[in-house]
């Protein structure tokens, strides 16, 4: 295919924005020519802007206006408030995956989990898809698949729209974020990458880890902890038995349960350099008499660990005395591996996509922690290990077809998430500082809640999703189009956990509880424990051990969403400078989470939950074009957000992340939003502008995070708060300037300025009338969980992002300075009395330079990047503004790293 009918294709792709439905801007033939009143300057200028290529963006049904002088600007020219990032503002931030990329975006922050915040709601808020369509989780604390798993090469570019159009799932209370994957390639290529980096606390210095597996450093288990290979294990999770049952294998499910592979934990020296790899391909050949078909296979790994020295600590009352000190020095190793191969196929308008993907993130993690527990003062030692398996596969096939005035556009899709967490162990040692105790000063492990204990956990989550979708659109005249469409979603997920708890007899011999956890459940003292011969013979007094399941209430539970939506919209010019995009969607849920009974004798659970519930939910969006530069926009609209499965399941769930524990609530509502907008954008020069905005947002029901604690443990769990009210504005500022006039070597050189700045304020409608339902409680006061006017957990008062940088617009070469800030926000509710928690981001400086060479005709880059220079520190803490209590604090420390990447 000519260069010619390339980019005539391409055009005929970015106008409409791939929206099924058919874009405004093809109506009259003399739109489409310059008149002869128009400036040859202007002539000029649009030529220029035209030959520059779009970003290659595929969303479900929608409309966009594209009339007259706006169709050169995606962002300006859509119909809704939308930021789109292309592959050249990914690659400017440096960021190596799509959430670090998409927390430059006015009004985005993220969390250190990957999951991305719009305006200071959490990620329950948000909607992510991929090529216009949902995904399913694989972590247990959120439907949102976090953003950190999706590495930059994959995607081709990033939307997030922050007003409500029909034409999107309901649930969007805060924005929608949509990553188009890569398709057709320009040219045939082959790209080899690779990058070493390190950072302060962790390369070169001393850390923690076991063995685990030959394989561990890609991620993949060699089948160690694969419960399938330990028969007695395997045997009892298939024979529906308690544990406590007469016939139960107690001795060979301890035998299996002590591998010291996966408990002897051990220090390194010298933590190795982070690395990362990988290779992409792409080629396209001309079809048919008009069509090109183009396929793209990537595929990388990635090893990187990271030190934390956290401080832990609890306190018992409002003045916040401690209850609890500890220090824990954890080290996390995490293995990213992916795959994406892609099928594109262009003939004439139509546009055809096959998507495969593969992601797998495997955390490997260490952690020793010593403190005092204040309650009875004990010294105690925790050792912890565990390895956390996350995995996305998926497959979708889009169509976006285009004939003339009428547009239909089908997507289908599978995709499945796991996650497993197998023999996921916590040992504690105590001691007790008696003076009269023979043992006081060393610590000990007798297998007694009074003095260390020994856990092993398993869990394993499955999620499937299917999707179909139908669009369909039409322009009936120059100022009229319209779209209806029908979305099915069907989600479910199985999730298991159980949890061991290893307990001796009083007569357990005080000095075995010395040993390590490895020998302590070693075969010696196992074969002793049940041997009481042998007990005899060594003058001990008879003991054993026993075996008591935690989880045995509700160790798993099937979760299932349906969601049946349809949806009609239209988009209207009744002046050529006024658009009014409007729709109203249906949706029908129904959902449902039950326990599951894995025991042959059934439990008879009461933790279940059965939601059905339909909408009704308009959205409409007015866009002015005062002048050929300046536009302004006002939007309202109603949407829900649904509990997510995880908020509803009555399981205790460990995050590494966050370091602390969650249980669901099955009592949670859906929250019901009203959302108002109204911004000024203002554009000048190529693709500069300045833009404010301010929004509204009234929530009925909002999901919010509580804490409290268990044995020194933070418990987080949800409760629905009655109401909520969220409020602000923003400020964006793009500015590119040509630097030609300073002289012969910035002929070609370009300063580039991004900045914005977010305001918000949230706040907690509390009354005294008001009930909150929290699972196994009996209704109570809701002000025994929240307080009247605090602000909503995640959002931050100020959120500013600064981009200056030096760019050549002819040959890759950019420096960029990139400062990103953030204010206090809660992450939870804090317990009874207790002050909430807070973080704070504070000030982050980073630098990225990126360069490019010919060598010997291939194109070569390379990249540097610096994070992190200001040494900010992840705080989390509790305070009444005379005292304050480290909840998880740590030092991040500052990276560097050093990339690069060759194109044949």
């Amino acid at each position: 295919m000519s260069t010619g009918k390339q980019l005539a294709g391409l055009l005929l792709l970015t106008t409409a924005l791939t929206y099924p439905a058919a874009a405004i801007a093809q109506s009259t033939g003399e739109e489409d020519e310059v008149s002869d009143t128009q400036p040859p300057e202007e002539a000029a200028e649009e030529e220029q802007v035209e030959e520059q290529a779009q970003p290659d963006i595929s969303v479900p049904g929608g409309a966009i206006i594209v009339t007259g002088r706006r169709q050169r600007d995606v962002t300006r020219s859509s119909s809704q408030v939308i930021t789109v990032l292309d592959t050249e503002s990914i690659a400017r931030t440096g960021e190596g995956d799509i959430a670090g990329a998409l927390g430059r975006v006015t009004g985005l922050s993220t969390q250190g989990n990957g999951l991305v915040y719009v305006r200071g709601l959490g990620d329950r808020y948000s909607l992510a898809l991929l090529n216009g369509l949902p995904l399913p989780s694989p972590e247990p604390l959120s439907r949102v698949v976090p953003l950190d798993i999706f590495p930059t090469n994959v995607v081709a570019s990033s939307l997030v729209q922050k007003t409500y159009s029909a034409n999107f799932p309901g649930e969007f209370g805060g924005g929608v974020i949509n990553l188009t994957t890569r398709a057709i390639p320009t040219e045939s290529f082959i790209t080899i990458s690779g990058s070493i980096s390190g950072d302060s606390e962790t390369t070169f210095g001393p850390g923690y880890s076991y063995y685990g597996g030959a394989y561990d450093w890609t991620g993949f288990d060699n089948g160690r902890r694969d419960i399938s290979n330990y028969a007695a294990l395997q045997g009892f999770f298939d024979s529906g038995a308690r544990i406590g049952d007469d016939d139960v294998d107690l001795r060979g499910i301890l035998g299996d349960l002590n591998d010291p592979n996966l408990i002897l934990v051990q220090k390194i020296g010298d933590l190795p350099v982070n690395f990362s790899a990988g290779l992409t391909a792409g080629t396209a050949v001309d079809v048919f008499s008009d069509g090109q078909f183009g396929v793209i296979a990537t595929a990388s790994i990635s090893n990187k660990w990271r030190n934390r020295f956290i401080t832990r600590q609890t306190a018992n009352n409002a003045e916040l005395e401690l209850d609890s000190d500890f220090r824990e020095f954890a080290t996390d190793n995490r293995m990213l591996v992916n795959g994406l191969l892609g099928f594109g196929l262009e003939v004439g308008q139509h546009r055809f996509r096959l998507t495969n993907l593969f992601i797998r993130d495997t955390l490997k993690r260490a952690s020793l922690a010593e403190g005092t527990d204040l309650q009875d003062d004990d010294d105690e030692l925790i050792q912890e290990t565990g390895w956390y398996e996350r995995q996305l596969f998926n497959t979708q096939a889009v169509a976006e077809l285009e004939f003339n005035d009428l547009s239909i556009d089908l997507r289908g899709g599978y995709a499945q998430t796991q996650r497993e967490a197998p023999f996921e162990y916590r040992f504690e040692y105590a001691d007790n500082k008696n003076p009269n105790d023979p043992f006081a000063g060393i610590f000990l492990n007798t297998l007694d809640p009074q003095r260390g204990g020994a856990l092993v956990a398993f869990s394993d989550l499955t999620e499937d999703l299917y999707y179909g979708g139908v669009d369909v659109g039409y322009v009936f005249t120059d100022w009229l189009a319209a779209t209806v469409g029908y979305a099915y979603t069907d989600t479910s997920r199985l999730s298991s956990r159980r949890e061991f708890d290893i307990r001796a007899s009083t007569t357990f011999p005080t000095v075995f509880g010395a040993f390590r956890p490895d020998n302590l459940l070693g075969d010696a003292l196992l074969d002793l424990a049940f041997d009481r011969e042998a007990q005899a013979a060594a003058g001990l007094e008879p003991y054993e051990l026993n075996i008591f399941e935690t989880t045995q209430t509700d160790p798993a539970f099937q979760a299932d969403l349906t969601i049946h939506g349809a949806y009609a919209k239209a988009t209207l010019t009744p002046i050529d400078v006024v658009s009014l995009d409007v729709g109203i969607r249906y949706e029908d849920a129904d959902q449902s989470v039950r326990a599951v009974e894995v025991f042959a004798d059934p439990i008879g659970s009461t933790s279940s939950t059965a939601l059905a519930n339909s909408y009704w939910l308009p959205g409409a969006t007015l866009t002015w074009e005062i002048t050929d530069d300046l536009q302004f926009r006002a939007s309202a609209s109603k949407t829900i957000a649904r509990p997510q499965f995880r908020e509803l399941i009555f399981q205790t769930y460990f995050d590494p992340e966050t370091n602390r524990q969650f249980n669901g609530n099955p009592r949670l509502v859906d929250s019901e939003l009203i959302n108002a907008e109204a911004r000024l954008e203002y554009y000048f020069d190529a693709g500069s502008r300045i833009s404010v905005a301010g929004f509204y947002k009234d929530i009925e029901n909002p999901i919010e995070v509580f804490t409290s604690f268990s044995d020194n443990d933070i418990i987080s769990g949800f409760a629905n708060a009655p109401k909520a009210q969220l409020y602000g504005g923003e400020l964006e500022i793009q500015w590119n300037y040509d630097l030609y006039d300073l002289g012969e070597w910035f002929d070609t050189k370009r300063f580039v300025a991004i900045a914005n700045y977010t305001y918000t304020q949230s706040e907690i409608s509390v009354g005294p009338d008001d009930i909150a339902q929290v699972f196994p409680f009996a209704d109570q006061p809701a002000t025994n969980f929240f307080d009247d006017g605090v602000p909503l957990t995640g959002q931050s008062d100020h959120l500013v992002n600064i981009q200056l940088g030096l760019e050549d617009t002819e040959t890759l070469s950019q420096f960029t300075v990139l400062l990103k800030y953030a204010s206090e926000r809660v992450t939870s509710r804090g317990a009874g009395p207790l002050p909430d928690i807070i973080e704070e981001p504070g000030f982050q400086l980073d630098l990225v330079a990126r360069q490019g060479f010919d060598f010997f005709g291939s194109e070569l880059e390379l990249k540097l990047e610096a994070r992190n220079l200001t040494g900010t520190d992840h705080q989390e803490f509790q305070t009444n503004g005379t005292n304050r209590v480290d909840v998880n604090s740590y030092t991040v420390g500052r990276s560097v790293s050093l990339g690069a990447s060759l194109k044949f």
